[in-house]
Formats: structure tokens, C-alpha cells, sequence
């Protein structure tokens, strides 16, 4: 599906649409900040959400302590800076998030890949620092990752906020909350309905736009929305270089494709393709898309306008 847009669709939306949904009858919501980003909930039943709120940031903690490549501490980092073959005993949740990442970078031939992290850092973003590897020198056990050469490292940003977006869920059907929008960072996962009977909405923002406007409007009916993209620079409004490499070539991703957003089972599965389909490219991107069937929605850069192209079952998925 291919469609040319000139205009932009206004309203408060997106970020504000959690507020917006929040002042109806019986919703409750959280909110904090993680990952440098931010998190907000929007849940409605009987369950005191507030009540809730130390096991949701005991997950985002959990992560960016396991996960983070900014902590020197983390396991993350510290399997980073081993310099030698070998195994490194590590959390079981560090594994099983590294396992999956892996799993993404087969699915999509190295597309999305976990061992890029000296390549961003070299073009000016992350910490990450060693030498240019493969994913496949990465094997993992339940309780630890083996290199298989020396100076490899790992970088899970492209899947970890999509982990925690997973865990979240997992906390709030715990606790008995099955009706509830997640957002972190950006990224959202739908448990259930509204209270008010319909489907949760979240937005797709404008990617060439310097504030937030919403591009699409989509209801993703108990599944989790990712998107992966080049933002403009709040100024120029115009991007520099990207911080997603294309790891065919091994240089930033072209800005051409704007962004990416994914609609996938987990949170995990859409963070991790949203950015290995952003790293592909136009053309790229849609044929992989199209081959693993996933649901996508690709917003492409033509001067000061813009187009898009959906694959799989994402069209079934957008009001606007």
C-alpha cells in the first residue's frame, strides 16, 4: 500500500494522547523517566495502579543496570570488556534478551545486529569501544554469553527498551490489569481495550516534522508499536548523520527513509525489526519486510514531503 501526503493530521495526540485518554471516567496512570526517555501507563480496571508502581520501576532499573552500555558496572559492559575467547558467566535476563537479539539478526541477515556498537561510537554515538566483528561469534548459554573473538562486543539499545516494554506488560497482567496502554520511549504495547468498550489508539509521529504531529493514527489491538527513524534536528530541520548503521556497508543508514514502525507480538521482536528495517533502507527494507511478512510501515523522505508503504497486515491497523 502507497500513499503520498502533502498535509499533516492535527490534534492533540501521541504523547498527549495518553493524557487525553486519562481524563475520561475510571483511568488511572503512572509515569517516570528511563533509558534517558521517559514511560507513562494508562490503565483501566479496579487494580490501584499507583500500588503497581515499585514492580514497574524495579523493571526499568533491572534493565538499564543489566543493559545499559553507559554503566561501567553492568554486566553488559563488563562482557564488553573482557578481551579474551571465552565464557563469561552472566544474568540469566542479560542472556535471554542477547538470545533474542541474535535471533533478530538471523531472521534478518545481520540487518539488525548486536555487535555494531564500536561502528556507532565511531560515527559519534554511544560508548562502545572494540573492534568490528560478526553476531555469529556470539553463542549463548542460560547462564552466559561465549565470544568467539577476543575484542568483540555487544550492544543490546536497538531491543532493550522493547524487553522492558515486554516485562511491563508482564507486571501489570500480574497484578490483574488487563485493560492498559505502556509507553516508553516512544515505543507502546496494548493490553486488551479501552474501558470504554473500543481499541486503544497510538500515533506514528511525523518524522520531517520539528515539533510532534501524528502521521498515522493506529490501534494495535494487543501488540506492541516500535518505531526506528532519523528525527530532524530541532534548528536546521535537517539531519546531519544518522545514529542507525547500515551493517552492509558500515556507515550511518540513509536519511532518505525517515523512520520505521513495527507491529509485532512483543515489544522485543518490533523494537529489534523497526531498526533492522530503518538500517536496510528503502528499497532493502520493504523487500525484507515484505519476505518476513512483518507489519511495517515505512515513511520515505522526498524533499520537503513525504510517502509511505505498508507490508504485511499494518493497513489493517490504521484509523487515519
Amino acid at each position: 500500500m502507497v500513499l503520498t501526503r502533502r498535509g499533516m493530521i492535527f490534534g492533540l495526540l501521541g504523547a498527549g494522547l495518553c493524557s487525553t485518554q486519562a481524563w475520561a471516567k475510571g483511568l488511572q496512570v503512572e509515569g517516570g523517566l528511563a533509558f534517558g526517555s521517559s514511560w507513562r501507563i494508562t490503565a483501566g480496571g479496579i487494580v490501584d495502579l499507583s500500588a503497581v508502581r515499585p514492580k514497574l520501576e524495579a523493571v526499568f532499573r533491572r534493565v538499564d543496570e543489566q543493559m545499559s552500555p553507559y554503566r561501567a558496572t553492568s554486566p553488559l559492559s563488563v562482557f564488553n570488556s573482557i578481551r579474551r575467547v571465552g565464557f563469561a558467566e552472566m544474568p540469566p535476563e542479560l542472556c535471554a534478551v542477547t538470545s533474542e537479539a541474535l535471533r533478530i539478526a538471523r531472521l534478518t541477515d545481520g540487518a539488525f545486529d548486536p555487535t555494531v556498537g564500536p561502528l556507532v561510537s565511531r560515527f559519534g554515538f554511544g560508548p562502545i569501544r572494540g573492534g568490528l566483528g560478526s553476531y555469529r561469534q556470539i553463542e549463548v548459554a542460560s547462564d552466559g554469553l561465549r565470544k568467539g573473538e577476543a575484542d568483540l562486543t555487544l550492544d543490546l539499545c536497538g531491543i532493550a527498551k522493547g524487553y522492558a516494554l515486554d516485562r511491563v506488560a508482564e507486571v501489570l497482567v500480574d497484578e490483574g490489569i488487563n485493560s492498559a496502554m505502556i509507553e516508553v520511549g516512544g515505543e507502546i504495547k496494548v493490553l486488551g481495550r479501552h474501558p470504554r468498550g473500543r481499541e486503544w489508539v497510538g500515533a506514528v509521529a511525523d518524522p520531517i516534522a520539528l515539533d510532534f504531529q501524528p502521521y498515522r493514527l493506529v490501534t494495535p489491538r494487543d501488540q506492541a508499536l516500535a518505531t526506528s527513524g532519523h528525527a530532524a534536528n530541532g534548528v536546521s530541520g535537517r539531519i546531519s548523520t544518522s545514529h542507525i548503521i547500515d551493517t552492509t556497508s558500515g556507515r550511518p543508514a540513509s536519511t532518505t527513509l525517515a523512520s520505521v514502525s513495527v507491529l509485532a507480538p512483543s515489544g522485543q521482536e518490533a523494537d529489534a525489526l523497526a531498526t533492522a528495517l530503518c538500517a536496510a533502507g528503502v528499497e532493502k527494507g520493504i523487500a525484507l519486510a515484505r519476505r518476513l511478512n512483518a507489519s511495517a510501515l515505512f515513511i520515505v523522505r522526498n524533499g520537503d514531503e513525504t510517502s509511505d508503504v505498508m507490508t504485511g497486515r499494518f493497513s489493517d491497523y490504521v484509523l487515519i
